[in-house]
């Protein structure tokens, strides 16, 4: 099949990559415009633009998928499906018409669990312990399409967002080759998916990720994996910002008030709202990342110090 690959970010190279050395032809692809980034703002392209030029294949970023030039390339291009995964904008349905087959959009959850932008993240920061992806016919509403096929993936204890995202990537890309591949001989249906058992999964804020103390410790827990690495979990010392990076449950420590800093000569403990959590590595504002009890001697702690998360 005749195929226009639409994604953004670094987790779609995956399913590009088997797209390309599949026995589809992938003709364009479509992804956000080059954005400022870094300390001089200057403009950067996608990971999905860069890895197609690479590739000598076309280029198309619309600041909106609605524009008439853009649908009017596509539709010369004349695909048969268009494959999509994470490519951060809302698809028209003037554009949805155009392929045959539609837009087939891989998306990080079993549906319709965690519908939205942050599936994995939300699913890590809920415990869940089977997550997964589909393969689905993009519509209007938000994730609701019907499904082709499904793939799943256990989230294992020490997970974070970034580690359960590459796995199901990778695993990913093949269920959207071989739904492709069922589109294409027939032998694969849409089929809608259930009512129940809907959850929502939106955008993860920088204000969410702030770690609250004051919940049970293995919620903190799945907090910190859960904004590891995007948007990145955060606490306040001093009146600066503190990043944290993944933590473990001190099941054996005597419980201290939530945000509590304990010092011992090796590690670092911090209250929650049950037993405390041990601290693994911490970035104070505007430094490098380091061991939390290297930035606890440097800072010289006193007792009854606390991490603040108002």
């Amino acid at each position: 099949m005749r195929l226009v690959f639409a994604g953004t970010p670094e987790v779609a190279l995956p399913s590009l990559d088997a797209l390309v050395g599949s026995s589809h032809e992938v003709v364009a692809v479509v992804t956000r415009p080059d954005a400022r980034a870094g300390r001089g703002r200057t403009l950067v392209p996608s990971p999905v633009k860069e890895r197609a030029l690479e590739l000598g294949l076309e280029v198309l970023t619309p600041r909106r998928p609605s524009e008439p030039e853009f649908l009017d390339r596509v539709r010369e291009i004349a695909p048969d499906a268009c494959p999509i995964v994470a490519y951060g904008g809302l698809i028209p349905k003037a554009a949805l018409e155009i392929p045959v087959h539609g837009w087939v959009n891989l998306h990080f959850s079993l549906l319709p669990a965690w519908r939205g932008a942050a599936p994995v993240q939300h699913a890590v920061m809920a415990g869940d312990e089977v997550t997964g992806a589909t393969t689905f016919l993009l519509e209007e509403g938000l994730d609701t399409g019907p499904t082709f096929g499904v793939m799943t993936e256990a989230v294992r204890p020490g997970d974070t967002s970034g580690d359960l995202l590459e796995r199901l990537a990778h695993a990913g890309a093949g269920l959207l080759v071989a739904t492709l591949d069922g589109l294409e001989s027939g032998d694969l249906e849409a089929v809608p998916q259930p009512a129940e058992g809907v959850s929502l999964a939106p955008k993860i804020s920088v204000e969410d990720a702030r770690v609250r103390w004051a919940t049970p410790a293995l919620a903190v827990d799945r907090q910190v994996r859960g904004c590891t690495p995007a948007p990145g979990a955060w606490t306040t010392f001093r009146g600066e910002r503190l990043k944290v990076h993944p933590v473990t449950v001190a099941a054996d420590a005597q419980p201290v008030a939530p945000g509590e800093l304990v010092v011992t000569k090796h590690e670092v403990l911090v209250g929650t709202g049950s037993t405390p959590v041990r601290l693994g590595t911490v970035q104070p504002h505007g430094k490098k990342a380091m061991a939390a009890a290297d930035w606890a001697r440097g800072v010289r702690i006193t007792s009854g110090e606390t991490l603040t998360d108002a």
